[in-house]
């Protein structure tokens, strides 16, 4: 009796421990999330964007995504936005753009930086 319930326990372990591996594995890394909340908060307590309320400011993170998901140049939408608010400040475009990507659309990161730094090694 003693064999057979060892074999059993070997056996269960075994299961559970594929399982967990095949779980494991399967899950890989977690998928980036947006947070529109952490945007809104973000880029409506700073000073300088004056959005008339949220869903003007959502809306403006997510033509912003849309730019970076086109493959817009990352030079091309700091002087949109500067343009838009009126600013020749590059760190409060960057921002925006930062915000944007970070909260909104984080799975195109990569792509922002690939853009940026294109801009970086042509500058």
């Amino acid at each position: 009796m003693d064999k057979v319930s060892s074999l059993f326990r070997r056996a269960a372990w075994l299961v559970v421990s594929v399982a967990c591996t095949v779980t494991a594995t399967l899950a890989g890394s977690p998928a980036a999330r947006s947070d529109a909340t952490a945007y809104l908060v973000n880029v409506t307590v700073r000073p300088g964007y004056n959005f008339a309320n949220a869903d003007q400011a959502l809306a403006y993170g997510q033509q912003i995504c849309g730019q970076v998901g086109a493959g817009d140049e990352y030079d091309t939408m700091i002087a949109h936005i500067k343009s838009d608010f009126a600013t020749s400040d590059d760190y409060q475009a960057s921002y925006l753009i930062t915000q944007a990507v970070n909260e909104l659309c984080p799975a195109m990161i990569w792509q922002l930086r690939k853009s940026a730094a294109r801009q970086e090694q042509l500058g």
